[in-house]
């Protein structure tokens, strides 16, 4: 897949090639909607030992339809937000139900999409003041978790393609935060990196993405979505400017009269999908 750098202002369209050209990129309207007539991939809880906490921690797994041991699978890491856990895009976004529907549509390549707790701390539900600073920190913390613990355990438990291309992390609010932190801090690790609505635990452009031809030798895809009406729109904005006065190649997309909420987080996602691993 060509990069690009794209500012997208409505949800219709899409840069495709670097010669920049678009295409139609419509949203349907009913592509978060169960259909029964389809095949349906699968939701695994699992427990896997973290040594960064000290304990064992649980992770989603989502297999896709047709899922067989037989072949190898990349994979997608997608992270919540800071006043959810591992359950909060299986409630709130439903992600088995639009790539189930991708997938019946012919308009997304077979992937794992690992759905973990990004709170690295040995209580890590989100109850009392999400905003402790250790509650915090713990979300720092899960960077060294990811890395260290949870990767390799996905890499043993399944037929998964364990190199940087074939590996792509994204989130929601805190969760965008901490994918564009880690992906772009880890461009050997992740080669597909978005983030959706990034809170303002996502660091300052100049410490993101500090060797600017690296970024662009190594990054397949880089996507930044907001709503245009959320008061965290800056700092995605912030990060968009930088790489666009670097030249780093991205998508920057603003969905109109978008906020804070499962709405955007469910149309990037839509959208990020069909772009991964292509």
């Amino acid at each position: 897949m060509k990069q690009f750098v794209f500012v997208l202002c409505v949800c219709t369209c899409i840069l495709s090639h670097s010669n920049a050209q678009q295409s139609n990129f419509r949203v349907d309207s009913e592509f978060d909607q169960i259909r029964t007539n389809i095949p349906h991939g699968k939701i695994d809880t699992l427990n896997y030992y973290s040594s960064t906490v000290g304990t064992e921690r649980t992770t989603l797994v989502y297999t896709p339809p047709g899922y067989s041991t037989e072949r190898n699978y990349p994979v997608l890491y997608l992270l919540h937000g800071i006043g959810g856990d591992e359950f909060e895009w299986l409630n709130g976004g439903h992600p088995e139900i639009i790539l189930d529907n991708l997938y019946a549509d012919g308009k997304v390549e077979p992937m794992i999409v690992v759905l973990p707790n990004g709170r690295a701390m040995k209580n890590d539900r989100a109850e009392g003041n999400v905003m402790a600073p250790d509650k915090v920190q713990a979300f720092a913390t899960f960077e060294k978790d990811l890395l260290n613990d949870l990767i390799p355990f996905i890499e043993k438990s399944y037929p998964v393609l364990d190199d940087q291309k074939h590996r792509a992390i994204a989130g929601l609010s805190m969760g965008g935060g901490q994918s564009l932190n880690f992906g772009l801090g880890n461009l050997d690790k992740f080669a597909w990196v978005g983030g959706f609505s990034s809170a303002p635990n996502t660091k300052a452009p100049e410490q993101l993405v500090p060797n600017v031809e690296e970024a662009k030798k190594q990054l397949k895809l880089l996507w930044i979505s907001c709503g245009d009406k959320d008061g965290l729109l800056n700092f995605s904005k912030r990060t968009h400017d930088y790489l666009t006065e670097k030249g780093v190649p991205h998508v920057y997309h603003i969905i109109p009269e978008g906020y804070h909420d499962f709405k955007v987080w469910k149309d990037s996602l839509y959208m990020f999908a069909q772009l991964l691993f292509k």
